[in-house]
């Protein structure tokens, strides 16, 4: 038999199996020792009230063995004599994409312009060293993309576009912790993820598939109005009647390889501001009601929003337990983001706090049209290097001199190893950023008590968030809307944001693909 239970229980009660075990039997009315198997459907921490108790959905099996869950894994099919279809992008939407067209009976042709995981290790490396930044490897290029040494969030569970189920099993077959599948803001950690994408890049050449890397596409091959292949920096011609693009929110020369290959392109919103960096001590203490954390709660986080002169200024991207690392994909720019290894045990917390960036106001843009978004990101990038010194020194500032408009006399230590310095991020931060990043840092300050503070440091700029152009296609086909064979997808695409919408979205565009190749064959 088995019953499904709800149990509300302190930490140390959900951390510890034997007592787990104790609580679900009380609850199922049965003796401990008839449990055969607890199997856990979702986990949430509810720290409402002063007592921090854990919410646990579970299903006690009890008399005969039960069956095990079938395990979905990944069942290759060998696509080594298969059409082809040419993947641009090696991050969660291309990757997932080739897992999704293997399984289809087609082969992926994978081209990334950045490098395999263990070199690409000892570029993100030089960033921070030495300042260094290559343009084709480092936070954002590379197998895996962004998604390789990010924090590794899969919050996503919103079904609209796609099954995100499947994503996680995927992720679970390739090595990640199938905590993932039932905690209520799953995990992976920047520790765990580069192992996780190597699994998943054997998967797909095993089945026959090919991954390329150090090969940036120049070029797109379109005739008429049908794709025909893709060209990179060295002349190489990849032929194939679908390409799916997958390339990401910060493969920039990408757009302007569509426009000028009469790909059409259009602005959308996007979002900027800063990051903001705490104790994770003193988050800790806010959100648990001055309740010592101990070892059976997590790192506490949080979740901000606030209206503020008709925009919304929100926490993007919040690490607890996490570092600031550099994201910068060229020289001469400074991008600020956030990670967490999966113990999540740095002293910091850091988020994001970013305000919505609409087409009104263009009047602060450098010029129109659908780019004009993606050269106001790169402006103020450009300011924040030149404000750091010139090099991936980040502009800092108290959170409360910020708010004050001082500049600050010292600064804090803060996790962001490349360093920082002292800069009025209040001056040089467009006003109508600055001003509603203010109020809504006042309105943060009155939600969690606390949180303003001279301990809490801000750095700039946090700009990548999601891309500021988009790539349309038809709803149906999800090809693009006039050039036919040409299937864009992920962040890059402006359709997703994060790894498991944007995983989501490279499986609907390979299903896509396989639906019109499988037909003619």
């Amino acid at each position: 038999m088995s019953r499904l239970i709800n149990l509300l229980i302190d930490p140390e009660e959900a951390s510890v199996y034997d007592r787990l075990k104790l609580a679900a039997a009380r609850k199922a009315g049965i003796l401990p020792g008839d449990i055969t198997l607890l199997r856990i459907i979702r986990r949430s921490v509810d720290a409402r009230q002063s007592r921090i108790l854990v919410n646990i959905s579970a299903e006690v099996f009890a008399g005969d063995n039960p069956l095990p869950v079938k395990e979905p894994g990944f069942i290759p099919r060998n696509v080594e004599n298969s059409a082809e279809v040419v993947i641009v992008g090696a991050g969660p939407a291309g990757l997932f994409a080739a897992l999704r067209l293997i399984e289809l009976g087609l082969r992926p042709v994978i081209i990334e312009r950045g490098k395999e995981v263990p070199s690409r290790k000892k570029d993100v490396a030089l960033i921070s060293r030495k300042h260094l930044v290559d343009p084709d490897s480092n936070y954002c290029f590379g197998m895996g993309g962004a998604g390789t040494f990010s924090d590794g969030k899969l919050y996503t569970r919103s079904k609209k576009r796609g099954d995100n189920t499947r994503v996680l099993e995927l992720l679970c077959h390739h090595g990640a912790d199938e905590g993932i599948l039932y905690e209520a803001h799953p995990h992976l950690g920047t520790d765990k993820l580069p192992g996780i994408i190597t699994g998943i890049s054997n998967s797909i050449t095993g089945a026959g598939g090919i991954i390329l890397t150090g090969k940036r596409v120049t070029g797109i091959i379109v005739e008429g109005n049908t794709v025909r292949g893709v060209i990179t920096g060295s002349g190489e011609k990849f032929l194939s009647p679908a390409v799916i693009l997958a390339t990401g929110h910060s493969a920039r020369d990408i757009y302007a390889v569509c426009e000028k290959s009469g790909i059409g392109l259009e602005a959308k919103s996007f979002a900027m501001g800063v990051r903001v960096e705490h104790p994770q001590e003193l988050i800790d203490k806010i959100q648990y009601h001055g309740t010592p954390r101990g070892e059976y709660l997590p790192a506490a986080s949080y979740s901000l929003v606030k209206q503020v002169g008709g925009r919304g200024v929100y926490s993007f991207c919040m690490c607890p337990g996490g570092f600031i690392v550099p994201s910068a994909t060229s020289p001469g720019e400074v991008v600020v983001n956030g990670m967490s290894p999966s113990g999540r045990n740095s002293p910091f917390a850091n988020s994001g706090i970013v305000i919505e960036i609409r087409s009104e106001d263009a009047g602060a843009f450098s010029r129109s049209g659908a780019l004009a978004g993606l050269e106001f990101q790169k402006a103020l990038e450009h300011e924040a290097w030149e404000q750091g010194g010139g090099t991936q020194t980040a502009p800092a500032q108290r959170l409360t001199d910020f708010i004050d408009g001082a500049a600050s006399a010292t600064l804090p230590k803060v996790s962001y190893f490349p360093g920082i310095t002292s800069s009025p991020l209040h001056e040089w931060l467009p006003e109508f950023i600055g001003s509603r990043l203010r109020e809504g840092f006042k309105a943060f300050g009155t939600m969690m008590k606390g949180f303003l503070t001279e301990e809490a440091v801000i750095l700039g700029v946090e700009s990548r968030t999601s891309s500021p152009v988009r790539i349309p296609r038809d709803p149906a086909t999800l090809s693009h809307i006039r050039v036919s064979g040409l299937y864009p997808c992920g962040e890059g695409s402006g359709y997703a944001g994060g790894i498991v919408s944007s995983a989501v979205d490279g499986m609907r565009a390979a299903e896509a693909v396989g639906h019109i190749m499988n037909s003619k064959h």
